[in-house]
């Protein structure tokens, strides 16, 4: 969820799922960024499919006031028609590289995901 006490989430959001091993389970993790790192909502799936891509920006959109003007996505399948459904006014880039922010922010969501206690792969702290 974003951080209201934060700035306002920007206009660009940046879009992407992951794949990760939480209590046990492996889950799909989509997130979105804005262009200033701030994370805007996240979701955990059991599949990677529209319906859940769906129910993701559904929620994202639902607890903002803002609509972003363009969102920035891998080339999966399932965005373009989500995104024409739920944000047609929104700029759909989809760019090798553009994605960037997102795909490097997967390794922190990991890395706390590690310290949590339902997961399988918490380290002793040192």
């Amino acid at each position: 969820m974003a951080r209201f006490a934060r700035h306002a989430p920007g206009g660009r959001w940046f879009v992407d799922e992951t794949y990760i091993k939480f209590n046990g389970v492996w889950r799909y993790v989509y997130r979105a960024v804005d262009q200033y790192g701030q994370i805007i909502d996240m979701l955990f799936s059991e599949r990677r499919a529209a319906d859940a891509a769906r129910r993701f920006f559904r929620l994202a959109l639902s607890m903002l006031e803002v609509k972003p003007s363009e969102v920035v996505t891998d080339a999966a399948a399932v965005y373009p028609a989500v995104l024409d459904e739920l944000i047609p006014q929104a700029r759909h880039h989809v760019e090798q590289y553009a994605n960037n922010p997102i795909e490097a922010d997967h390794s922190q969501l990991k890395h706390r995901l590690d310290r949590c206690a339902g997961s399988e792969r918490t380290r002793p702290h040192r």
